[in-house]
């Protein structure tokens, strides 16, 4: 036992041994374990009782790449809607302040070029996600 009171080692859950499986197996599938390694390092892994053993079955593999999410902004298309849409509002706001209009009537053409946007962004994306060697079709 630790001086906090938690004990020094945990025990292994069946999610962090699975976890552990599908590294050694990526590991195995790109080469950098034998067949032998993997079968060996698998058995270990279902049979470790302990935390500290399933993170020493792995320790001479390189981490796992963090996966991203992609730039939302990252198409072309939508950067230049985007940039037309906030061109627009600056001339309305513009517009608006040398107008003496005392309410502010560009709120709306804002909120509708903001959704613009925020529908062409949601559509790239579903572009994105889908290809066509998945043998979904995208128009």
């Amino acid at each position: 036992m630790d001086t906090n009171g938690i004990p020094s080692r945990l025990r292994a859950a069946d999610a962090d041994r699975e976890q552990v499986a599908t590294r050694i197996q990526a590991a195995g599938g790109e080469g950098r374990l034998t067949l032998e390694e993997v079968e060996d390092r698998l058995s270990a892994v279902y049979s470790a009782k302990y935390t500290d053993d399933l993170a020493a079955l792995t320790s001479d593999l390189p981490k796992p790449a963090s996966k991203r999410r992609p730039l939302v902004f990252a198409h072309p298309a939508v950067r230049i809607h985007l940039a037309i849409a906030v061109v627009l509002s600056v001339l309305s706001i513009l517009r608006w302040v040398s107008s003496g209009v005392p309410f502010f009537w560009p709120a709306m053409p804002m909120f509708w070029l903001a959704m613009s946007v925020f529908v062409h962004v949601r559509v790239r994306g579903a572009r994105r996600r889908f290809k066509p060697e998945d043998g979904i079709a995208v128009a």
